[in-house]
C-alpha cells in the first residue's frame, strides 16, 4: 500500500482532486507545480518555471502545461483538463484516471478503453529540465500519442493575453523543436527519446480561468500560445520521454538522465520522507551560494525563515554540509550587514532586528547536535562579532537598554515575524520591547557565556558582560512581561503592555534558556496550550482577544488583516514542543506525539506530502497560502527528530 496514493473516484471528483496539488523543484529555484488531475488552479502553477536572473529575482512560467492525446483508429481521447472561461472544464480527461502515486514520483495511470498508459513527471537536479514519462502498459490496437505544448512566457505572478507581440517562430532541434516567445527569455527546447512528427499549427487558446486565483479576488483569466503538436507512435510496453528545458539535449541521453535522476530520489513512505523531500525542495543553489527558499510558490530567499528553519531543514536530516553551506551564505550577507549597513540582494531581510538573534539560535542547535568543540572552531568568531554587534548598539533598530532588555521601533514599518500591513501601515503594530525578541536576547546571552567558558583568559572580560547583561535581563523580563494572570505581554511600549494573548511568548518558554523558572514556564504553557493550540500549530491570536479573524478568505484586504489574527503557525508546534518537553519531560511525549497526528494527515491535502503557510485557526483548519512552506516544514521535522531521541 503506498503512502501517497489517490484512488479513480477522488480523481474525477473535481471537487476534491483540484484541491490536491503536487510540486517538484531542481533545488535551484525551478519548479513543476500544479494540481493533481493536472489542472492548473493558480497562476503560478506550470509545467516549467525557472527564474531568470537577468530579468529579475522572480520566476518565470515558460511551460504552463502539455496536453496528451491518446489516438486509436483515428479516435482522439484527449487527457488534458483545462478550466474556461464561465467556469467550463475541458476536455476531461481526468474522467480517464485510474490512480495517482506519488512515492518516488508522480505517477499518473489512464485507461481509456483497452489502452493503459502512466505518466510520470521528474525534475533534474539543480537543472531547468523537466522530463515526462509516458509508458505504454496496455494496449491492443496501434497506437499514437499527441502531445500539445500550452506556452505562457511570462512571469510566475503575471498573466498573459494574445498579443502581436509575440515570437511565432519554431526551429528545429534534434527530435523535437525549440521556440523563444519574447525578448529577453531564452529558448524553450523540447524534445523526445524517440523522433516525433511535428505538426505547426500556431493558434491562441483563449480564456483560461485560475480557480485558485478566482477564490482569492485576484485577477485570474489568461490566454496560452500552442505553436502546434507531436505525434509519436508507442508500442506496448514502449516509454516517451519527453523533455523541456533551457538547454538542447541529446535525444540518446534522455532516457539514462531519467534513470540516474529516480536512483537518487528518497521515497516518501513516511511522514518524516515526506517533509525530508519537501524542505529539500527549498533548498537553492546557484554560483553564489547556498540558500533557503521561504517555500513556493512564491517564496524568496528571507534571512528570517532561513535562520528559523535552518537546523530543522539540515541538522533533522543528517544534512550537516548543508547547514554548513547555508550558513555560510546567511554569514556572509549578515557580517556585510553589520560591517556597511548595505542590503543584501540575495538575501532579503538582513536589516531586521532579529536577524542576529535567530542567527545565534540556529548556530546554538548545531552545537548541540555536533559539540561545542566543533561548533568554537567554525563559528566562534561569527559568535562574537554578532554579540558585540548587538551589545554595543550598533545595529539600526535593536537598541540594549539599561535594564537588559532590547528595543525595536514597529510603529510605521513590522519589524516582527508578524509583518502584515495594509496602505502602508502595520496591522499588528508590535513595538518596544517584544517578548521573543527578548527571550531570544536572553538565550543568547546564556548560551554564549556557556559556549565560552572554558577558553582562553582573555575571552572572559567579554563572557563576563554577557552574564551581568542577562542577570538584569532577567528580572527586568519578568517584571516587564509576566502578568498576573500567568502569561506573557506579547508586548510592552511605554506604559502600554499588549494583553493580547499571541504565541510569541511559546517561543521564550521553549528556548535552552528562559528568564522564566519551571512553575512560570508552566503557568505560560497552559495558557498557550487552552487559547492557541490546534491540531495544526499555535493560532497567531486567542479567540478570546479581540480582533480575532480565524479565516484566511476574502479579499487580498481581507486575508491580510487576518494573517496574524488567528490563523495557526506549525511552526509554533516546534517552540510549544520544545517547551512541553522542559516542563514535563519524557512523561510529554506520548502527548506530543499524539498532536503530531494532525500534521501527517496534511500529507495528502493541499500540497501533497507537505505543509502550508498558515491553517484556518478553526475547524476544519483548513490550508491557506504558500503550499509549501520551509519554516513550518523544518520545525515538525525539528520536533520529530527531537522526539525520536526519546523514544530510542
Amino acid at each position: 500500500m503506498s503512502y501517497l496514493k489517490f484512488d479513480k473516484n477522488l480523481m474525477i471528483n473535481l471537487e476534491q482532486s483540484l484541491m490536491k496539488e503536487m510540486l517538484r523543484t531542481n533545488q535551484s529555484g525551478a519548479y513543476h507545480c500544479t494540481s493533481v488531475v493536472d489542472c492548473n488552479t493558480r497562476k503560478q502553477h506550470g509545467m516549467l518555471v525557472i527564474p531568470i536572473p537577468e530579468m529579475g529575482n522572480s520566476s518565470h512560467v515558460l511551460l504552463s502545461s502539455l496536453d496528451c492525446t491518446v489516438i486509436q483508429h483515428g479516435a482522439e481521447f484527449n487527457l488534458g483538463l483545462h478550466r474556461y472561461s464561465g467556469g467550463v472544464y475541458s476536455p476531461n480527461g481526468h474522467k480517464y484516471i485510474r490512480e495517482f502515486d506519488c512515492e518516488s514520483v508522480p505517477r499518473t495511470t489512464y485507461r481509456v478503453g483497452g489502452v493503459i498508459l502512466t505518466k510520470e513527471k521528474m525534475f533534474i537536479s539543480h537543472e531547468n529540465r523537466i522530463l515526462v514519462r509516458y509508458t505504454l502498459v496496455e494496449a491492443h490496437s496501434p497506437t499514437t500519442l499527441r502531445f500539445r505544448p500550452m506556452l505562457a512566457f511570462r512571469e510566475a505572478n503575471a498573466l498573459v493575453m494574445a498579443n502581436d507581440a509575440i515570437n511565432t517562430q519554431v526551429d528545429d532541434a534534434p527530435n523535437g523543436v525549440s521556440c523563444c516567445l519574447y525578448q529577453g527569455y531564452p529558448r524553450l527546447y523540447m524534445q523526445f527519446n524517440h523522433k516525433p512528427e511535428w505538426h505547426y499549427q500556431p493558434n491562441w487558446y483563449n480564456g483560461f480561468e485560475y480557480l485558485k486565483d478566482l477564490e482569492r479576488g485576484v485577477p485570474y483569466t489568461e490566454d496560452l500560445w500552442v505553436p502546434g503538436y507531436f505525434d509519436i507512435p508507442i508500442k506496448k510496453g514502449e516509454s516517451i520521454i519527453f523533455s523541456a528545458g533551457v538547454s538542447e539535449v541529446s535525444p540518446r541521453s534522455i532516457s539514462k538522465m531519467y534513470e540516474i535522476e529516480i536512483a537518487t530520489r528518497t521515497c516518501r513512505t513516511s511522514f518524516f520522507n515526506c517533509l525530508k523531500n519537501a524542505v529539500k525542495q527549498c533548498y537553492f543553489k546557484d554560483k553564489d551560494g547556498m540558500f533557503l527558499l521561504s517555500g513556493y510558490p512564491w517564496g524568496k530567499v528571507l534571512a528570517r525563515n532561513t535562520f528559523m528553519a535552518l537546523p530543522g531543514a539540515t541538522i533533522a536530516i543528517n544534512h550537516r554540509e548543508d547547514f554548513e553551506a547555508i550558513m555560510e551564505s546567511g554569514r556572509e550577507a549578515l557580517v556585510h550587514f553589520m560591517n556597511t549597513g548595505e542590503l543584501s540582494q540575495r538575501i532579503g531581510g538582513i536589516d531586521l532586528p532579529d536577524i542576529p538573534l535567530w542567527c545565534i539560535w540556529a548556530l546554538q542547535q548545531y552545537a548541540k547536535a555536533y559539540g561545542k568543540d566543533d561548533t568554537i572552531k567554525r563559528y566562534l568568531p561569527l559568535v562574537k562579532e554578532i554579540m558585540e554587534y548587538i551589545i554595543s548598539n550598533r545595529h539600526p533598530n535593536l537598541r540594549v537598554e539599561d535594564n537588559g532588555l532590547v528595543y525595536s521601533i514597529g510603529t510605521a514599518t513590522p519589524v516582527t515575524w508578524m509583518n502584515a500591513s495594509l496602505y502602508g501601515r502595520p496591522l499588528v503594530p508590535r513595538s518596544g520591547y517584544m517578548v521573543e525578541f527578548n527571550a531570544l536576547w536572553y538565550n543568547a546571552l546564556m548560551w554564549c557565556a556557556s559556549l565560552t567558558e572554558e577558553l582562553p583568559e582573555a575571552d572572559a572580560p567579554q563572557r563576563q558582560l554577557w552574564v551581568s547583561t542577562a542577570e538584569k535581563l532577567k528580572q527586568s523580563f519578568i517584571d516587564t512581561f509576566l502578568n498576573d494572570y500567568g502569561y506573557l505581554y506579547d508586548y510592552v511600549n511605554g506604559t502600554y503592555a499588549d494583553p493580547s494573548v499571541r504565541p510569541n511568548m511559546a517561543v521564550a518558554i521553549g528556548l535552552d534558556y528562559s528568564p522564566l523558572d519551571r512553575r512560570q514556564r508552566k503557568g505560560v504553557l497552559d495558557v498557550v496550550t487552552r487559547e492557541l493550540l490546534t491540531p495544526k500549530g499555535l493560532r497567531t491570536l486567542s479567540p478570546k482577544s479581540f480582533g480575532y479573524r480565524p479565516f484566511y478568505l476574502g479579499s487580498p484586504e481581507e486575508r491580510e488583516m487576518a494573517l496574524h489574527n488567528g490563523p495557526a503557525r506549525p511552526w509554533l508546534f516546534g517552540f510549544y514542543a520544545d517547551a512541553y518537553l522542559r516542563v514535563f519531560g519524557v512523561s510529554g511525549v506520548g502527548y506530543l506525539d499524539r498532536m503530531l497526528i494532525g500534521y501527517e494527515d496534511e500529507m495528502t491535502n493541499q500540497c501533497i506530502g507537505s505543509l502550508s503557510q498558515l491553517y484556518d485557526g478553526n475547524p476544519p483548519f483548513s490550508g491557506r497560502g504558500a503550499i509549501s512552506h520551509v519554516t513550518n516544514i523544518a520545525e515538525i521535522l525539528r520536533t520529530l527528530t527531537t522526539l525520536k531521541k526519546f523514544n530510542l
